[in-house]
């Protein structure tokens, strides 16, 4: 009897290791905030790290930003980046690569209508012509493929008072009002409104966030891994954290993303090098 169950534990761990080391696993990454500091270009180092990992680990990697590709390779890599990450999903994977070729595109205009989009606009400027902060500049509203992305104070302002505003916002809350007035004047459409980075918030159709990309990798993977820092609800990473087809890793920047990645691959590490136990050998 004793033997018996001796040699089922042993092929049941047997069985366990080899389903744990055959796992398909991806790691998806936000940029702004997670890989870089907002709008700017990804540390060296950190650069390096993601792809020694990717190299000797058990695991892809890719990202999903709101921005478009264009920033999104300023940021990561302009030459290069298709050769640094197996998925590239730009606008929240409305534009969506993998292994640099091109899966599909969907715009905001389609789902909704020109009409509609440019009622949205025209509310969106208008609101800004009468509302004071301490200085506007240009570009208040970026157009992108599958969003509206929304400044108030103007995408041209300088990393200065981008932070200045950033500063501001936190106490007045400029973007979540600004939000609450969408919400009340456009109350029937279908829209989600998510606040990101530091100066703006988007507007896309319902289903449009961060999870929109899920469709094309929840089939190819056993788990996978999204590393966001806005993932608190309103954030433009709450969708993506809290999906059940995703294990959350909430950040605070691009130093702990390391760290919360060193940690998972020594997790996955400890569980391969622990061996069978002594009676199974």
């Amino acid at each position: 009897m004793l033997f018996t169950k001796l040699i089922n534990h042993c092929q049941f761990y047997r069985l366990s290791t080899n389903r744990i080391m055959s796992k398909k696993i991806i790691c998806l990454f936000d940029v702004d905030g997670t890989l870089t500091p907002p709008r700017q270009k990804i540390d060296a180092k950190v650069d390096k790290f993601l792809q020694d990992i990717s190299k000797t680990e058990k695991f892809d990697i890719g990202v999903v930003g709101g921005s478009d590709l264009v920033k999104i390779q300023e940021q990561l890599g302009e030459n290069n980046i298709f050769d640094k990450y197996k998925y590239v999903f730009a606008e929240n994977g409305l534009t969506a690569y993998k292994n640099g070729q091109k899966l599909s595109s969907e715009t905001i205009q389609d789902a909704i209508g020109e009409d509609v989009l440019q009622n949205l606009i025209d509310y969106c400027l208008e609101y800004i012509s009468k509302i004071k902060l301490p200085f506007k500049r240009g570009t208040f509203i970026e157009f992108r493929s599958g969003m509206l992305n929304v400044s108030p104070v103007g995408r041209n302002c300088s990393q200065k008072e981008r932070l200045q505003f950033y500063e501001y916002d936190k106490e007045h809350k400029i973007r979540e009002k600004f939000i609450q007035a969408l919400k009340k004047e456009f109350p029937d459409l279908a829209l989600t409104y998510s606040i990101g980075g530091q100066i703006s918030f988007d507007i896309f159709p319902i289903g449009w966030d961060k999870t929109y990309c899920l469709r094309y990798v929840d089939d190819n993977y056993d788990e996978i891994h999204f590393f966001g820092d806005k993932t608190h609800e309103g954030g433009n990473d709450y969708e993506i954290y809290e999906s059940g087809l995703t294990i959350g890793h909430r950040v605070t920047g691009p130093d702990d993303t390391i760290q919360q990645i060193k940690t998972l691959v020594n997790i996955l590490n400890e569980t391969f090098s622990k061996g069978p136990p002594t009676q199974c050998l």
